[in-house]
């Protein structure tokens, strides 16, 4: 089996204004950056609403329907903003991480990246924020949850930016493990330590700003990986932001690909020993256009060698 590369060129007409940093070029730079590795490639398909319904509320997918323009944007907050094709691509998005956890736990792929937008983890139960409107990562979560029956699931976040909604929207799931890894202090301004979940289910780990590879791989290494190891997950699903990049513009940690490379590679042998292997990965975060394509390069290339 391979890996599967599960994306949608719906997922660039969700556009954004002029000079925003979450644009149709960063999926472009991702796409072209894997264009020669050997995937599976996977077309997207929409998820049903009973999907989106898993994480948030009816009324707020209403409220998103009622506001989508017809042309130009609509602004939800300073960050968050929607156009015409915006919520096709959100719904792309979140079909993209079903067929992902169908075709893992289904045997039809090792593991499997969505190279999708908007992204998801700031996307919270009922606000969308932080570029996010539908919370993908803990979509998944939920799908192998409920649907497939697993006993456990860890969603692992190393998003330079905290996972607030995906904090919020497993919060109250024991079932679920949550570890994030973020700057702080930096938007959105959670992501303590001693925020710690419902069911002590959610572990973060901030990071001062300026902080490089060998502080988060000591983090990681000391914290987070023993937390994943108790816990025993029948599923890794990633939030695989790469803004922590020393050269995003967005914000001041000093990680490099190799960093990005590391994390994955620890994190696929994690997961060989404990659930076989069986991880979905989703894009988050990045905003350097080079630097994005080369740290999602290497955490797809450690995925394949992971599923061979």
């Amino acid at each position: 089996m391979k890996t599967a590369l599960i994306s949608h060129a719906d997922c660039l007409t969700h556009v954004t204004p002029e000079g925003h940093p979450e644009r149709a070029a960063r999926l472009d730079h991702v796409l072209h950056a894997l264009e020669t590795l050997d995937l599976d490639r996977v077309t997207a398909p929409l998820a049903a609403e009973d999907d989106i319904l898993r994480i948030h509320p009816a009324a707020y997918l209403a409220d998103l329907r009622r506001n989508l323009p017809a042309d130009g944007f609509f602004r939800i907050d300073a960050d968050t903003w929607m156009s015409p094709g915006s919520l096709v691509a959100a719904f792309r998005g979140a079909g993209a991480t079903v067929r992902a956890v169908d075709m893992v736990l289904g045997g039809e792929a090792a593991n499997a990246f969505c190279a999708i937008r908007p992204p998801g983890h700031h996307a919270e139960r009922a606000t969308a924020m932080g570029f996010c409107l539908f919370g993908n990562a803990a979509l998944a979560a939920k799908h192998a949850l409920d649907h497939h029956g697993l006993n456990r699931v860890a969603v692992l976040d190393f998003d330079v930016h905290h996972g607030n909604g995906t904090q919020d929207l497993l919060w109250d799931e024991p079932r679920a493990l949550f570890v994030s890894s973020h700057q702080m202090p930096l938007w959105p301004g959670s992501g303590r330590e001693d925020e710690t979940g419902a069911h002590d289910n959610v572990l973060n780990l901030p990071l001062a700003p300026g902080t490089g590879g060998a502080e988060m791989r000591a983090a990681w290494s000391e914290r987070a990986f023993p937390r994943l190891r108790e816990f025993a997950p029948d599923l890794v699903v990633i939030s695989a932001g790469f803004d922590a990049h020393q050269d995003d513009p967005l914000a001041q940690l000093a990680w490099s690909t190799g960093d990005f490379r590391w994390i994955t590679a620890e994190i696929c042998a994690l997961a060989r020993d404990l659930c076989a292997g069986r991880i979905v990965s989703t894009l988050e975060g990045g905003y350097d256009l080079t630097a994005l394509g080369a740290a999602a390069r290497a955490h797809v290339e450690e995925l394949t060698k992971a599923a061979t």
